[in-house]
């Protein structure tokens, strides 16, 4: 006899059995061996390839209070997380205080206060907002070094105009991590957070642009702007700087570990004829410049700076103020 196909919600994603149950999907057929049995009460199509808010989806129908925080809120926001993180795919839920904390394999449970919306639905699951996913971020060893948690706050705010190859809209503001630091002014982490907020900014594409911009800034250097555009005499975009210093025609570029490619060489050749076209100069930043203490990079920026007629001292003013 063959198998009858799972409803199309639940098809492709996981699933709680009470929601088989409401879908009119017999018991017996949440036992057979197409399904994978993730967790007590949970399935999932053996060939589904859920990632994101359709692998989680589950752990929420569980109970209407529970809602996914901390990591796998940070995985559905796409956030970057420190080495000891990335690779932690247990699901993190909440439930309020007053309720027991969720108890499951593959589960880390948690009792938190949410105030009103600070909790969010994204494709069927409740999960904690940007804002406060960010500071729960704070609370979690591996965030011990200010500049994770500043990059985890640069990729919910970051931001890209029309003009860009790929236009973008923040997830949130900088004044929504501000509020959200504000109203858990007690928190631990929340003094980590306060200091961290004042550091994000709006264009910052990955964590090493983040980096790159905070080593530069801390070694004394002017810090870079973002979501510049050089353009062509005609007013034609050309080249999109990860991070720029407008007054010397400084153009930052970071070419990560992905740049060894032929076909992505030829882009970067291009991309560097146009911004020499342009009366800009190049820096090209690649990861072994991020490691350690960070002195070939700073050492790299300063040199172009002073040859572009940027002459140090107290009275440079940041470009943010």
């Amino acid at each position: 006899m063959r198998r009858k196909d799972l409803p199309p919600e639940l098809a492709g994603r996981s699933f709680a059995l009470s929601s088989a149950d409401d879908a009119g999907v017999a018991r017996s057929r949440t036992k057979a061996s197409d399904l994978i049995t993730v967790s007590r009460g949970i399935r999932i199509p053996r060939d589904a390839d859920a990632a994101g808010p359709a692998a989680l989806r589950a752990y929420t129908e569980i109970d209407e209070s529970s809602v996914l925080t901390h990591i796998a809120a940070a995985h559905v926001w796409g956030m970057p997380l420190p080495a000891v993180h990335a690779g932690d795919w247990r699901v993190h839920i909440a439930r309020p205080r007053g309720r027991a904390k969720p108890r499951r394999a593959n589960v880390v449970g948690h009792q938190l206060t949410l105030l009103p919306g600070e909790v969010v639905e994204v494709d069927g699951v409740r999960t904690t907002s940007p804002a406060r996913t960010w500071l729960d971020l704070a609370r979690l060893a591996g965030f011990g070094r200010l500049e994770e948690l500043v990059a985890a706050g640069d990729s919910v705010v970051c931001a890209h105009g029309p003009d860009f190859p790929q236009p973008r809209e923040a997830l949130c503001s900088i004044d929504d991590l501000r509020r959200m630091v504000a109203a858990h002014a007690g928190m631990r982490g929340v003094r980590m957070a306060r200091e961290a907020v004042e550091r994000v900014r709006v264009g910052a594409d990955s964590a090493p642009e983040t980096f790159l911009r905070l080593a530069l800034v801390d070694a004394g250097l002017p810090e870079p702007e973002l979501n510049v555009i050089l353009r062509s005499p005609l007013g034609k975009p050309v080249v999109w700087p990860d991070a720029a210093y407008p007054q010397w025609r400084i153009s930052l570029q970071y070419d990560g570990e992905h740049h060894g490619g032929s076909d992505q060489h030829r882009s970067d050749m291009r991309r560097a004829d146009s911004t020499e076209a342009a009366g800009w100069l190049e820096v090209r930043v690649g990861w072994e410049d991020l490691t350690g203490g960070r002195t070939a990079v700073v050492r790299k920026v300063r040199t172009a700076l002073l040859s572009r007629g940027w002459s140090p001292g107290p009275t440079r003013t940041s470009t943010w103020g």
